[in-house]
Order: C-alpha cells, then structure tokens, then sequence
C-alpha cells in the first residue's frame, strides 16, 4: 500500500465500516509478546478487561489493518518511525496523561520525541525500546561475523534471511555507506534496492515473525540474520540453540515503541486501565521478561528487576539509544522507501 492510498476520507470510511461495542474487551493490533498470558492473565483477573490480540510483523501493517474494516482496534503499538503517520491519518486520539499514573516516570528522552505528539497533546504513551541487531549461529562460524557485509557472503547461500519490512532498506544503505538512511536520494535508495536484489539469490526466506525467524534457525535453515534484539536470541536460548547478536561496524537501528488510543474507541476504561498496567512493575517486567526489551519506565523496572538485567537492558542510561540510528518518520519519502523493498520482493 503506498501513502497516497491513505487518505483521511479512507480512514473515515473504513472506521464506519465496523460496529464497535462498548464492553469489557478490548483489541489490541501489537507485536509479539506485548500481549503475553504470563502478565495479562493476571491484568485480566484484577481489572475485568479481557484482552485480544492481533499480532502484527512490521510496522507496515498498522495502516492497512485499520483501513481494511475487518475488525475493531482499540489501542495500537506502532514504532516511533510510524506513529506520526499514525496521528497524521486520524487514526488516533490525544491521551488523557492524568489518566496515567506513572506517566512522569517515563524517561524524559522519550516524552521529548516529536513523533508522539502534535499541538501541544500527547498521542503516544513510550513503553519498550532496543536495537535491530545482528545475529549468528554460533556453530557455523569459527571467525564470528562483525559487518553487514556477511550478509551478502556468497559462501553462505541459502542460510541467511533478513526482515521482511521496509527497513531492509536501511540496511542495504548502511551496507553501502550511506548512513544518511532516513533520508535517502532517490540514487541512494536505488542502489539499496540494487544491493537487495543481488543479495536475493543468497537469501533463504524474509522473515515475517519472531517464531519464524526461530524456527529457521532451529532447523539449522539460517545461520545469520538481522534480529529484534533480545527477542529471538531468548527464544533461542530456551530452546538450546546457541546464537550470539552483534552490532555491526556499520552501525544498527534504534527504535521505541508506543501505545495509542484508536480514535473513537468506546472502551476507554478498559484501554486506560491497560495503559495504566503497561506501565507498572507488572507490564514493564513483564514485556521485558519475555522479549528481552528496555522499557520505558525506569523506577518501575528498578523495582521488579534484578541488578543484572536492569544494567544489561541499559536502564540506567538510555542515551545508549544515542549510539543507535534511531527510527525516524520519512514523511513524504514513505512511498519511496516501500516500493522499493517491494520491488526487491516482487522480483
């Protein structure tokens, strides 16, 4: 879908198409994890608000889902890249920060970012944070990669796999050299495609989810890839599959991901007590416990982590993010950016 075809009118249309009900319920279109049983079970117990998930794989999906009228979302967690684009369709409402009870414990760093906020109110609540790292099989690398460049290795056909999202794109510049990624020529993103399209034949699957990212590792299909840090390399681990992540010389993407109120939704005591959860001890340990993810909240994190994590998931100094080319919105380079990738998919 290119940003042309989101139009106000189009939101408006497809917002009309569905019937939303006030209830108990609310629907949340998020990422892996965020939603997990082993803390919103209990969020469930104590609030009465029952939670369902829809699980999205990139941050390109979050426009087309809530313009297709098929369901009703509630709350939304899109990444810093795309929540301006989020407000700019309407697609959400101002967040009532009274309503928020830990709201000023999130990181001031956070609250500073332009992309959650328009005229003065605030659109996006910050909750996780990390890198898009790079990962290797342990085994079948006696020398550990340390560049992009082993990404195109073509002594490694057929076991490497990258991101199915537009930030493949990001990658291939950095592979490049231009580290300008955010704001790419058109020369500039044209070589990135041209750098995809000849890592093609080496690639054995863009990945779409953690879990299929895992399973081809688990079937020993990949052995390096690009990877939500923290997230599949835990996953790994559980399973017995050593795996180590690295960042590479040529830099890697930061990004933070927020929570948004849909417009309209007629669940706002339910969606609030969720926000409100998100950001406590409960949510904040729990997303990270299961992704591996920084959070947004350090006084929380300080009190349900222990010493160890809370130093490894860089807690105590979130200017980390400052080493990290972070997720930035393209505005009217949008369209460039993802037809590029797709044309890379097409061919």
């Amino acid at each position: 879908m290119t940003r042309n075809t989101l139009t106000t009118a189009g939101v408006l249309l497809a917002l009309s198409t569905g019937t939303a009900l006030a209830g108990d319920t609310i629907n949340v279109l998020t990422w892996e994890g965020y939603s997990d049983p082993s803390f919103i079970s209990k969020f469930e117990e104590q609030s009465g608000c029952k939670v369902n998930a829809t699980y999205v794989g990139s941050n390109d999906d979050f426009a087309p889902k809530l313009m297709a009228g098929g369901g009703v979302y509630d709350l939304i967690t899109p990444s810093i890249d795309t929540t301006k684009l989020m407000i700019d369709l309407d697609f959400v409402e101002p967040l009532d920060t009274a309503k928020i009870d830990n709201w000023d414990k999130i990181y001031p760093k956070f609250l500073g970012l332009d992309g959650i906020q328009k005229d003065g109110a605030y659109y996006g609540m910050p909750y996780v944070w990390g890198a898009i790292a790079f990962m290797y099989l342990d085994s079948a690398f006696t020398t550990p990669p340390t560049s992009i460049a082993d990404l195109w290795n073509p002594e490694l056909k057929g076991k490497i796999s990258l991101w199915d999202d537009k930030s493949s794109i990001y990658v291939a510049a950095r592979k490049n050299g231009d580290m300008n990624i955010y704001d790419l020529s058109d020369e500039q993103i044209a070589a990135a495609q041209a750098a995809l399209l000849e890592q093609k034949p080496l690639v054995r699957k863009y990945w779409a989810t953690a879990g299929e990212l895992v399973d081809l590792y688990k079937a020993g299909e990949v052995v390096i890839s690009n990877t939500w840090a923290g997230y599949q390399s835990g996953l790994l681990a559980a399973e017995g599959v050593k795996v180590t992540e690295f960042i590479p010389t040529e830099g890697a993407e930061g990004w933070m991901d927020s929570w948004m109120v849909v417009k309209g939704t007629p669940n706002t005591e339910c969606a609030y007590k969720f926000l409100n959860m998100q950001l406590s001890e409960l949510g904040q340990c729990g997303v990270a416990n299961v992704n591996g993810y920084s959070v947004a909240n350090p006084v929380a994190a300080k009190a349900c982590m222990s010493p160890e994590q809370y130093a490894a998931l860089h807690q105590e100094d979130p200017a980390y993010l400052d080493s990290l080319l972070v997720w930035q919105p393209l505005g009217d380079r949008f369209e460039a950016y993802t037809n590029a990738w797709n044309a890379v998919k097409a061919q």
